[in-house]
């Protein structure tokens, strides 16, 4: 047997365990609230394919059985003439009756029981059970790695049906096969999109989109509920068109025009036929007044959207239709990457594919607002352009209640100016509400909010200025800042809730807890003015929470990466009202798996705390020696160390093939101060390699068993380009890399994310961190992996690093996937390969 073949037996062999589904319970509960939102109920998912169900009275802080399951299974059975278990009861939901009583349904057939007599009644309506997740049937690109999570997949259908996975650049990544009744947790991260098709992979029956919270992905034929327009509404972070009520509409408010484009002007027609007026006399083709969808599918978000028509203009209109802005676009060059297809699925002969894409530097079709009287049919030029010239987005617009002015957000190229603007519509004249100028970079893709409050001339900002991310209240009158709502040295994740009426703001932050976890979050509350500041999430964990319908209680559900989930019932401030469930890991702990371990150590600076952790193998034997393998993601516009309790991780299988796989987040990386951020400004090519190195080494130093001295590395895209720059810039210390699918060079990737980091205008940076100018510097081995269909990253990106690399006579391995997109190694195949390598050239 070859040594490779017996490498992929080892891994069959020691992943069996994994395989066999040990699963964790008791770790989520999906509230089902009565109609008095004083009362719910929820289903325990258990061991066996067993539940029960738990009935929680909120006022009273009491949880117990929603009834007697014994009782009511004896006498189903005796209805039914069917052996029927306590435990396992033939039915998935409740709802309640105002007399009482509790239908059961979600089987085959629904009942409703009396809960004082226990007398049960077999009903011929199927009873509304859990409909779970929205979704739709359109498939899209994973656009956001939110939370980690896990997506709760059950199959009501009679059939088999095949889950697919759907990466960043839309392609489908199949994930197994979903028999009748059976259901799966499967890990994901909020935002990722699954797509549900028949066995044949042909019709789609459900896409859905993860949640950060725990979700229940239900598959059972029905039609998606079609008022759910938000899947079409999303847009990814690079630049935007305008928001508001008429954003994609040519007719105004009053019905009374339409807004159209003859000859590239703008012009408008009334209701009453035959009366035209032409607004503009300054588009031409190369500056037009019509809507253009290049710069939408070019991105990098790969959307497949309609070629709007040549007559529709890019508008919004006033409250009162007085008023119109029309967003002029200058039309630019369209750039377009091509792939070659060699193996297409309905054809001999390889196809030619492209799609739209900008790269760093390229020239942007950004809409410049002008401004148009409806009843003199003239423009009424906006007072200082250049306030507002050079942009990267022009966007958030937002007309005044009384149509007297409008608002925008402008985001200037190269991210370091960053103005809300107001105009006054009657004479153009124009203020600065917020003027933000950064040294370095704003993060306008994570850490951006702004909420603008007519009613109180207000609006609330979110900004780093103090050198961690927060919220301040400004004047809409003079720009000032009449006071920060958060401060201190934390960070504001997002805000999830704002009470103009009470005057008050939820929100999630991170680093709240001194001596916690600083990327642990946390939620909490505080009134305009920063008084009122109330954190509602208690004990020491990364938390998510579930409020109840009327925002009195909220649902507590917090792990850490060696700790199962705890789930409390709170109150709107935050105060236990009662525990619901401690996480049952002993099916999992009984493999003799070690759990995850977290690990901190100093940074660079001797001062910061670097966070990461340790997995170690399955028989983990201290007395042995192991290589190490990091898995990286140095991506700055996140931190991608796991924070919560997972049954399991994608590394299980490298460390069941006797290695200890670490995760780190090194300094330039999201989610802690300003300064924490700022090392990758310009400077993407560190990737924390300083703060990571030392981390591994004072790992080494507390346990031994570490072997330095064999260090491997793998990622994919942004953590591709970091494997492989590990070889290059500090190959003294990593041995052997895998980098799949990685963004090489930052002129190649796509603008919105380069450009956020590395800055505008392109400078000689790029080129010297590009890992094609730093082939030449190659040490230790290198498995290059590439997707010969990669709509995320240029697939050409890989070639022109392998290019570099055989020009400096450097040795090296390489992998293209034929048909596969971003993320090669995520498929059997390719991790095979990956986990091979290190077998190969890291264990003695």
């Amino acid at each position: 047997m070859s040594r490779r073949l017996l490498n992929w037996v080892m891994i069959v062999l020691v992943c069996l365990p994994v395989c066999a589904g040990a699963q964790v319970y008791r770790d989520r509960v999906q509230a089902h609230w009565l109609a008095d939102n004083n009362e719910f109920w929820y289903r325990v998912e258990l061991a066996d394919g067993a539940k029960e169900f738990v009935h929680v009275d909120a006022v009273k802080g009491e949880r117990e059985p929603a009834f007697d399951h014994a009782r009511l299974a004896e006498i189903l059975s005796e209805q039914t003439g069917e052996t029927i278990e306590a435990d396992k009861l033939p039915f998935e939901s409740l709802s309640y009756g105002d007399d009482g009583s509790i239908g059961l349904s979600g089987g085959e057939i629904s009942w409703r029981l009396n809960p004082i007599d226990y007398s049960v009644t077999e009903v011929n309506d199927l009873e509304a059970g859990s409909t779970g997740l929205p979704f739709d049937r359109f498939p899209r690109p994973s656009l956001r790695t939110g939370e980690s999570t896990t997506l709760i997949l059950v199959n009501r259908l009679d059939r088999p049906v095949k889950i697919h996975w759907m990466d960043n650049g839309g392609i489908k990544m199949e994930y197994g096969t979903l028999e009748p009744g059976q259901r799966r947790k499967q890990h994901t991260y909020g935002g990722h999109v699954w797509m549900v098709t028949e066995a044949d992979g042909q019709e789609i029956l459900a896409v859905f989109e993860a949640e950060d919270k725990v979700g229940l992905a239900i598959i059972d034929g029905r039609e998606p509920d079609r008022r759910g327009g938000r899947w079409g509404r999303r847009r990814g972070p690079g630049p935007r068109g305008p928001r508001g009520p008429q954003a994609e509409n040519a007719p105004s408010p009053d019905g009374e025009w339409v807004a159209y484009v003859r000859d590239h002007n703008l012009c408008l027609r009334s209701a009453e036929p035959g009366v035209d007026r032409v607004l503009s006399k300054d588009g031409r083709e190369e500056d037009t007044y019509h809507k253009d969808v290049y710069l939408d599918q070019a991105v990098g978000m790969n959307y497949t959207m309609p070629e709007a028509p040549a007559t529709m203009p890019n508008v919004i209109w006033s409250p009162d239709s007085q008023y119109l802005i029309a967003l002029k676009t200058p039309q630019v060059e369209h750039h377009t990457v091509y792939m070659v297809n060699s193996s297409p699925a309905d054809q001999l002969q390889p196809k030619l594919e492209s799609y739209p894409y900008l790269k760093p530097g390229d020239d942007l079709p950004i809409g410049v607002p002008h401004l148009f009287s409806v009843e003199t049919g003239q423009e009424i030029p906006l007072e200082h352009p250049e306030w507002f010239a050079n942009p990267w987005s022009i966007d958030s617009y937002e007309w005044l209640p009384d149509s007297s002015g409008f608002i925008f957000l402008f985001n200037q190229r190269g991210h370091q100016v960053m103005r809300v603007l107001d105009v006054n519509a009657v004479d153009g004249c124009m203020i600065k509400l917020v003027d933000e100028v950064c040294e370095t970079f704003f993060d306008y893709s994570s850490k951006s909010y702004l909420n603008i409050m007519p009613e109180s001339q207000e609006l609330i900002w979110m900004s780093e200025r103090s050198g961690w991310n927060h919220l301040y209240l400004v004047d809409l009158n003079s720009g000032q800042v009449k006071n920060p709502i958060t401060q201190g040295e934390w960070v504001v994740r997002s805000v999830e809730r704002v009470d103009q009426d009470k005057r008050q703001i939820w929100f999630r932050a991170v680093g709240v807890v001194p001596g916690q976890d600083p990327y642990w979050m946390h939620y909490g509350r505080v009134n305009f003015d920063g008084s009122g500041l109330t954190f509602l999430t208690r004990g020491a964990g990364n938390h998510s929470i579930d409020w109840s319908p009327d925002q009195r209680y909220l649902i507590d559900t917090y792990s850490t990466v060696n700790h199962p989930p705890k789930i409390v019932l709170r109150d709107a401030d935050g105060r236990e009202v009662c525990l619901l469930e401690e996480a049952d890991a002993s099916e999992l702990l009984a493999q003799g798996r070690p759990l995850t371990e977290p690990f901190v150590a100093k940074g660079r600076d001797g001062v910061t705390d670097i966070y990461g952790v340790i997995h170690r193998p399955m028989e983990f034997d201290p007395n042995k020696s192991y290589p190490v393998i990091e898995a990286i993601y140095a991506g700055p516009h996140g931190a991608f160390t796991p924070k919560g309790f997972r049954e399991s991780y994608r590394s299980d299988r490298l460390t069941d093939l006797g290695f200890i796989v670490v995760e780190i987040d090194g300094m330039g990386t999201n989610w802690r101060s300003k300064a924490f951020h700022d090392v990758c400004w310009k400077n993407i090519v560190d990737a924390g390699f300083p703060d990571r190195i030392l981390w591994i080494k004072a790992a080494a130093q507390k346990y031994p068993y570490m072997d330095v001295t064999r260090v491997g590395i793998y990622g994919g895209s942004a953590g591709g380009q970091n494997a492989l720059g590990a070889l290059l810039t500090h190959g003294d210390f990593y041995k052997v890399g895998v980098a799949d699918c990685g963004c090489h060079d930052n002129r190649m990737d796509k603008a919105w994310w380069n450009e956020q980091w590395m800055g505008y205008p392109i400078g000689p940076h790029y080129e010297a961190q590009s890992n094609v100018t730093l082939a030449p510097n190659l040490q230790g081995d290198l498995l290059l992996v590439g997707g010969e269909l990669d709509r995320n990253v240029d697939p050409a990106t890989t070639m022109q690093v392998a290019n570099a690399l055989i020009k400096a006579d450097k040795d090296f391995d390489m992998l293209i996937v034929p048909g596969s997109g971003h993320g090669a190694t995520s498929s059997p195949y390719g991790w095979r390969r990956l986990c091979d390598y290190f077998v190969e050239h890291l264990q003695p």
